[in-house]
This record gives structure tokens, sequence and C-alpha cells, in this order.
């Protein structure tokens, strides 16, 4: 019975399936691909760092850590530090990070360049490996020159690929590979310069595990670090981990979105049921034979909709690796693992069956008096059913959110604002509708009244289309708000007040020619700030020594290891307030030092007003006292610092100096930049508006990626929108009979028709927008505490392109109900 009666239904229950293949094609996909990303860094791992294991430090290794470095025999090593480039042969400069390599690094992967015999070549030539989009920049070619700091070499080659690196990590300064016997040559590792030293070893046999164990203590104390190929790969999986986690609930959401579809649609089919549940209770059907019978076709199309989803989620998983691929550090290879594609089949089936069995267990009580009632829905249902059917929904549905996020408050959490936000979509759309049936005026045109009062007919899907097509647009409008969000926060002002050149490492004796530099090319000085490095000796009281080995400690490892760059000032800036205490402008070198941190500073070092922290400046120990704590806004694009330290003390510590500037054009950038290069070459220039360019694209790449999933959510609200108007396509057409019997005309029917879905299309979007502006106010006031200022983009584009789309489908079904005759429409009534 349940095949006979689907072949009769088919194409309705086709509908019911492909609103579900979407969101599993999603989630296989996702899964698929979250296991190859797993795999694929477990066997890769080596060639990510590209070496077994590395030690590195920060500064110039302690004799200490030198001895322990040396005794195990590194194989290569390595000092890369950011700094300024020029090309003698168009007079090109560019902030790069210089690798300066020794030895025949990498052990694991390539080193890929073009001519590809460079990578062995370049060490023994004395020449440059340069990264390749540098190169299409400048319009520089291998056999070409750079200059680095002092000295100028030959490029070898172009750049390609390295172990461990992406497109993003060399979006702000690009890679310089020279051999290391040229750093110091350069003369650019002056005081105050920002250095990294690494030593790799290529030594398999090693047992990893048992030496980080031993020596991670010992170079911890040396501030040096030691990582294994093992734990750097631990690292990244569990980076990808969360993003894996995120794209898996997009595509969730898109599959629950399906699902209320086929409980909607569902419910409409079983309406026009139940005679015929009625007729074989008559003839001797029992209750559980006619539920079985709905029950195996809705069973049947969800395992067939999850074979379809699988199988278009293998193909899918193909597109991650070109979508994701300038934030993976190597080359994915994709295999199908099974469990993914099983799970897709077992979704179609428990999700299908589950948003199915509320309208089902109406069968149950169908009774056969049904057969000769007229009309009226006169069933009576067990509440008791239907709340074990709910409660047993969200069960499944908190299970799988914590399987996807392996976290009960993240998954709780999850859960309560998924029914939240189809709460908020449903609500609004049952406040609208009742607001349109009791309000809207009478004396409005009767096509227009018509379109309208559709809206609540009997069997009406109106508050499903409008989740459906409200979810789709507020997931969408919230990315674009979030996005404008994220760049207020990062972008340049353009006034000349604002810096937007920021020139580093300028030592004491150059401040005077860097300022006069300035002027000749008409630029003022903005701002001259000091900077005096230093390490945390001691905080309240406990050697930060003894801290790095004490496994109770709450203060955070970033602040033992850190090397700290302050600044000393007589007042705020624009970018911070005080939080706590009171702000110490100066004082005399005699008087105990009171000091100014950064909130974030304070919460993970566990320190209050009045805690000591004594600091080691270059030697000399230096007591102070926490006097006030600062709210920084960090995203603020200008000089920032944790640590402040009130003018009359530290004017006499080693120090270097950092200048800013505003160049009003990129040209004028560019010429300054050339002259600071050609006459220091120590000194680093960082252009903010290349830096928030690069954010922008960073964020548009985000963003393209959380599109491509919000179009799984858009995509499945069109099926159930198709879905709806197939459903209700007899209901139409008796309707439409009934009105042209009334003397209605065609072009009226379809006015009322055309009306409605553009009621549905603009209120479904705005709703969507509207919740979309309330989240993401919220989101600007209490996460990004920023001032929040909508993009047009959503009402501009989304609000007209979603409502003349759900017009269109809506009318898509309109030509077989204008033709449809009355008479055979009455004939089948009656």
């Amino acid at each position: 019975m349940a095949w006979r009666d689907a072949k009769a239904s088919r194409v309705r229950l086709l509908l019911f399936m492909a609103s579900i293949i979407l969101g599993i094609a999603a989630v296989v996909s996702i899964q698929l691909f979250g296991d190859n990303l797993k795999n694929n860094i477990q066997l890769q791992s080596k060639s990510l760092m590209g070496a077994d294991y590395i030690i590195d430090t920060k500064q110039v290794p302690t004799q200490r850590a030198q001895e322990i470095i040396d005794s195990l025999q590194p194989d290569a090593s390595e000092v890369n530090f950011v700094s300024m480039a020029s090309f003698p042969n168009n007079e090109g400069t560019k902030l790069v990070r210089i690798r300066g390599l020794q030895g025949k690094f990498p052990f694991y992967g390539e080193l890929e360049t073009q001519p590809i015999e460079a990578a062995s070549q370049y060490q023994s030539s004395g020449g440059a490996l340069v990264d390749a989009t540098l190169l299409l920049q400048y319009n520089i070619k291998p056999g070409d020159s750079i200059k680095i700091g002092e000295i100028s070499l030959p490029i070898t080659g172009a750049l390609k690929a390295i172990p461990g690196n992406t497109a993003i990590s060399t979006s702000v300064a690009p890679l310089v590979i020279i051999p290391q016997r040229f750093i110091e040559d350069t003369k650019l590792l002056q005081f105050g310069s920002r250095r990294e030293y690494q030593f790799y070893y290529h030594q398999p046999q090693v047992d990893l595990v048992r030496l980080e164990a031993q020596l991670q203590p010992l170079l911890a104390v040396e501030e040096a670090d030691l990582d294994t190929h093992t734990s750097t790969s631990s690292r990244l999986g569990r980076r990808y981990d969360n993003v894996g986690s995120f794209l898996n609930l997009t595509a969730f959401i898109a599959l629950l979105l399906g699902c209320v579809g086929i409980a909607s649609s569902v419910n409409i089919y079983i309406k026009e049921k139940i005679k015929a549940i009625a007729i074989l209770k008559c003839l001797g059907a029992s209750r559980k034979q006619s539920f079985l019978i709905f029950l195996i076709q809705i069973a049947g199309i969800g395992i067939l909709g999850g074979f379809i989803g699988a199988a278009l989620g293998v193909g899918l998983q193909e597109l991650f690796p070109y979508i994701l691929k300038e934030f993976l550090p190597f080359d994915l290879q994709l295999s199908i693992s099974p469990q993914p594609i099983l799970m897709g089949v077992f979704l179609g089936l428990v999700m299908s069956v589950l948003f199915a069995l509320v309208p089902l267990l109406r069968t149950w009580y169908v009774s056969p008096l049904e057969v000769l009632r007229f009309s009226g829905d006169t069933l009576t249902e067990s509440k008791n059913a239907r709340r074990i059917a709910i409660g047993i929904i969200l069960v499944f549905l908190y299970g799988f959110s914590f399987w996807l996020l392996k976290d009960w408050l993240f998954a709780l959490a999850f859960m309560l604002g998924v029914l939240v936000s189809f709460a908020l979509l449903a609500g609004t759309a049952i406040l609208t509708i009742k607001l349109v049936k009791n309000f809207f005026p009478k004396t409005a045109q009767f096509t227009t009244r018509q379109s309208l009062l559709n809206l609540s007919r009997p069997n009406n899907q109106t508050v499903v289309l409008l989740v459906a097509i409200g979810l789709g647009t507020f997931l969408i409008s919230t990315l674009y708000f979030t996005k404008d969000i994220l760049l207020d926060k990062t972008e340049i002002d353009t006034s000349s007040k604002s810096a937007n050149l920021i020139i580093l490492d300028v030592q004491p004796d150059q401040i005077g020619e860097v300022a006069e530099t300035f002027k000749s090319n008409d630029l003022p000085v903005l701002d001259n700030i000091p900077l005096v490095t230093m390490r945390m000796h001691s905080i309240k009281n406990k050697l930060v020594n003894k801290l790095r080995t004490d496994s109770t400690t709450q203060v955070k490892e970033w602040i033992l290891n850190h090397e700290f760059r302050t600044t000393y000032r007589s007042e705020l800036i624009a970018s911070e307030e005080i939080a706590e205490g009171e702000w110490v402008a100066s004082q005399s070198e005699s008087d105990f030092v009171q000091i100014s941190i950064s909130d974030n500073l304070a919460k993970d070092a566990h320190l209050s007003l009045g805690d000591s922290i004594v600091f080691n400046v270059q030697g000399v120990l230096m007591e102070t006292v926490v006097k006030s704590i600062r709210k920084v806004d960090w995203a603020n694009l200008q000089l920032n610092f944790t640590i402040v330290f009130p003018e009359g003390v530290l004017e006499k510590a080693p120090q270097f100096n950092v200048l800013t500037t505003y160049a009003a054009t990129e040209e004028t950038s560019a010429v300054l930049q050339r002259d600071l290069v050609k006459k220091f070459p120590n000194v680093s220039v960082i252009d903010l508006r290349q830096v928030y360019t690069v954010v922008e694209d960073i964020l548009d790449k985000v963003s393209w990626i959380i599109n491509f999933m919000a179009f799984f959510s858009i995509f499945t609200g069109i099926i159930v929108l198709i879905g709806s108007v197939r459903t209700s396509k007899y209901q139409r057409i008796k309707e439409s009979v009934l009105l042209r019997t009334l003397g209605a005309k065609n072009k009226q029917i379809l006015t009322i028709t055309a009306l409605e879905y553009l009621f549905l299309g603009v209120l479904g979007s705005l709703i969507g927008i509207l919740l979309a502006l309330v989240s993401s106010f919220l989101l600007a006031f209490f996460v990004f505490k920023e001032s929040f200022v909508p993009s047009l983009v959503p009402f501009l584009v989304f609000l007209p392109g979603i409502s003349l789309l759900v017009v269109v489908i809506g009318l898509s079904n309109i030509r077989e109900v204008l033709k449809s005759s009355p008479l055979e429409v009455l004939r089948k009534s009656a």
C-alpha cells in the first residue's frame, strides 16, 4: 500500500526528499573534508614543519640554550625577521620577511621554486629566492637583483612554496630566502630588532615524546622552545577543528530548515489523505497498518534522499580544497571514507521520520466516520504523544549538536540559539498574519485584500515559508553586517591627524635624519615614540623561571616567555581609557616606579592594582607596581602597548624609536619609503593602507566561504518554497475555480497570486534583515565594543532579489491553475 500510494504521489514525495538533500550533502561533504584534513595533517605532519623537530628562540640563544642546541647537533638553522627590501631595477620597496637559511632545509616536503634548480643552487650561488607573487607585482624576473640592508643579491628564482607557509601568512610581508651567511652583512639586526632563531633537526629515530618531556622545561628557563612535528600538527588539527565545527553547524541549519519544510508539507499531505485512511479503516485496516503505510513512505524518501545527498556531498568535498587553499599550508589529497556516507543515509532516514512524526500521528486517530463527514477538521490527537514526539526530536538534535561540537555547553547554546531564531521568525510571521487579518482595511481593492487574506487560509504554509525565507536572509545579512563591523574597526582615518605610515626600528642617532627626510617630502612627524624592550623577572614576588615549571600557576604562558616592548609618556592616547586606578604622568627616578598595564595583561597574569612586577631591562632589574589598568582597543590600527611607564624613568635606558606620519597618496608613500630605505636600510615601514587592504581581502575570503555555506540554507529555503507551491497546487485550482465562478478574470487571479507571494517574499526577507540588524547590533555592542553602521546591501540587494525570486517561484504553477476547467474541478470535489 505504501508503494502504490507513493507512485500516485511521487511528485510530492520527491519534493519532500529534495528538501533534505542539500542539507545532507553539506553535512557529508564537510565531514568527508574534515576526515581528509585530519588524515592529511597526520600524514604530512613532517612536511608541515619540514623537520622532525625544531628549537626556536626570539633572542640570541643563551649560553645554556646554545649548549643544548649544539648537543643535539642541528642539521639546519635559520634567522628570520621583518625588514624592508628594495628592487634597484625599478626603485620599488616592500616590507618582507627575510629567512636566512643554512643547511639542506627542508628535510620533508619541497622547497618549490621557478626555475626548479634554484631551490638547490641558491645556497652555493649566493642568491635570493623571492616570493613569486611579489615578483609579479614589481615586474621583477630571476636574474634581477634585490637590496636587503647593506647588500644586494641576485634573484636566483621565484619562491612558490615552502613547508608550513600559506598564502594568507605572506599577505603583509612576502617571503625572501637568502643564505644565512649574508645576514650579518645586511647590518639589519641592530638593537631592538625583532628576530627569531630556529634550529632544525632531521632525526626520525628519536622518541619525540620523551625528548619533549626532558628538554622543554630546560629550554623554557632559557626562554627557548621545542616543537615537534606531532605537537605542531596537533595544534593545527585543533585549529581546523574549530573551522569544521562552524561549517558543520551551518550545514546542520540548512538540514533543519529542510526538515521543517518536510514537517509542514507532510502535515498538508496527511490532511489530504484523511478520507483514504478512513476508507482503509472501514475495510478493516488497523491503526498500526494505516500509520505504517505513510511511515514507510517517509522513511523510504528519507533513505533515498540520504543516498542522493551523500553522493552529492562526495562531489562537493572536491570544492573545499579550492575554497580554502589560501588557508591551508599543504596540498590536500582527497579520499572517500565510508563513515560520513553512512552518516548521511542515517541522517536522511532519522531526520525525515522525526520531523514527519508529529503530522504522522494524525493517522493514528483517524475515525472511519471521517468518510461520512464532508468538511472540517474533527480529529482529536493525544497531546502526550505529540509532546513525546517533540521531546524525541529535541533530544536527537541536541545529541547531534554535541557530536559535532564535542562540548555539551556549546551544543546547548547552539540548540537554544536555533530554537530562539526559529521561534522569533515563526512568532513574527504569526503576529504579522493576525495583524493583517484583523486590521487590513476592508475598503482596499479586491485583489489586494484577497491576496493578503490568502495568507491565513486553511492548509496555508505561510509560517514555514516565512521561516525558510527569513532564516536564509538572516544568515547572509548577519554576515554582511558583521563584516562591516570588522572593517570599521580596522578602517584607517583619512584625516591628516591620523598616521598611516609607521617607521620602525629607528635608532636614537637616526631620529633627526629620519625627521628631515619626512620634511623634505612635505610630511609631518606625527609621533615619535620611544620603545624599551624588557622581560618580566618576577610577578607578585614569584620568579618567572619558577612559574614556567609550576604546573599549578594561573599565569598564561605567553607572558612568561614574552619580550615586552614598552614605552613611556605623560598622557593617554585615543585608543585607551582608564578602567581602574589612577594614571601617573611622570615621576622621578628615585620614586617607586608606578606603571599602567592593559586589561588583557591584567587578566592573563592575574594582576590587580598594587601588585608588584620586577622587570629585567637589558640586565638591570627594575621594581614596579601596578598603578592603573587600561582598556585598550587593539583593533585600532595604531601603536598600542600592554605596559606604559611614566616619564622620568626610562629615558636613559637603551631604546629605539618609532616615528609616524600621514601620506595622502600612495605615490607620496612610495617616494618616502624609497628615500628611507636608501638612507636607513635598517628601518622598516608599515603602510597601514596596505594592511587594511590585506585585512579586507582576508575578510572577503572568509565571507565567500560563509556565503558558500549560507547558499545551502538559501537554496533549501527555495526548495521548501517550491514544495509548498506544488503541495498547495490542487487547493489553488479549487480557489481559482470558485473565484472564476464568482466572476473573477484570469488577470485578477494572477494579480492575487503575485501579490500574495510578493508579500511573503518582502515580509520574510525583511524579518530576516531586521533580526540580522538586532543580532549584529548586539555583536557590535557586547563582543566588538564598536559602534554599528549597517550596510545597505541587504536592503538594496537581498530584499528585492529574494522577493522577486519568491514571486517567480510562486507564479511557476499558475499556468495550470488558470487553465483548469471549473466543471472538472467541481466534479472531482463531488
